[in-house]
């Protein structure tokens, strides 16, 4: 195939999909990573599209992504109405006996305050602060905390050890925080933290993404996920248009998060 005729075929599934991927346009056009990444660079130089590592979008989509997320004890205080609303609605979605594997962030760590006050969860997390505010509560929750490296930044452990550990359990439910959410799929900034977001993944048997609208409809470095692993996302507002036709079509239920 021509050089011009693939890139206006890539053209195409951008304006069908929102973004595409090398790798998944690679094996689609039976060409390599390199010519893929060539054409899309290409169509970034032309502003037909916009480039970024790993594919590209549609350009002027608005879902550029950053290369990292602002310190954790800033997001602490950022939006923190919002993500309390987020943490008290998504609390009530598990029943008594539920068992869910919990990632760090802040956002779930308003989610852990409001699971604080039910009772009778099981709740493996890589978050001693999560960790402590279940253990402090009086709602006789089992709480497993993840063993691994500390990392200081985030308050939380990462790295193959707490991944070993974490592959010795099985949860009804994955309930991650993310940093940037796709028209095809959920993302993060952190490289260590995205492989802890997929171990859960992969250990559930469902998935609840908590994320503000600032998180919607932009990207991120990694990928942890595609929409089609997502089962719910709870959030404070409707997503944008395009997105939630993502939602709808990849089957992921959306919550939007009751202020009263």
């Amino acid at each position: 195939m021509k050089p011009a005729a693939r890139r206006t075929l890539i053209l195409e599934l951008i304006a069908e999909t929102g973004e595409v991927h090398v790798d998944a346009l690679a094996t689609r056009f039976d060409t390599s990573r390199e010519t893929i990444r060539r054409d899309l660079a290409e169509l970034d130089a032309l502003g037909q599209a916009r480039k970024f590592h790993g594919g590209a979008r549609a350009a002027g989509s608005g879902a550029e992504p950053q290369a990292t997320e602002g310190p954790f004890d800033k997001r602490l205080g950022e939006m923190a109405a919002e993500k309390d609303a987020i943490g008290r609605t998504a609390a009530a979605l598990f029943p008594e006996g539920s068992v869910l594997f919990v990632d760090t962030g802040s956002t779930t760590i308003a989610f852990a305050r409001a699971l604080a006050e039910r009772s009778g969860l099981t709740v493996i997390t890589n978050s001693p602060e999560i960790s402590f505010i279940l253990a402090r509560s009086h709602g006789h929750h089992a709480i497993y905390l993840l063993g691994g490296e500390i990392a200081a930044e985030g308050r939380e452990t990462l790295g193959m050890l707490a991944i070993d550990q974490l592959s010795r359990f099985t949860a009804e439910h994955a309930v991650l925080t993310i940093g940037a959410m796709t028209r095809t799929g959920i993302m993060d900034y952190d490289l260590r933290e995205c492989e802890m977001a997929r171990a859960m993944v992969a250990r559930a048997s469902r998935v609840t993404v908590l994320a503000d609208h600032e998180k919607l409809d932009r990207a991120a470095v990694f990928e942890v996920a595609s929409l089609s692993a997502v089962h719910r996302l709870v959030t404070d507002r409707e997503p944008p248009e395009a997105l939630r036709r993502a939602l709808d079509a990849a089957g992921v239920e959306v919550v939007v998060a009751n202020f009263a």
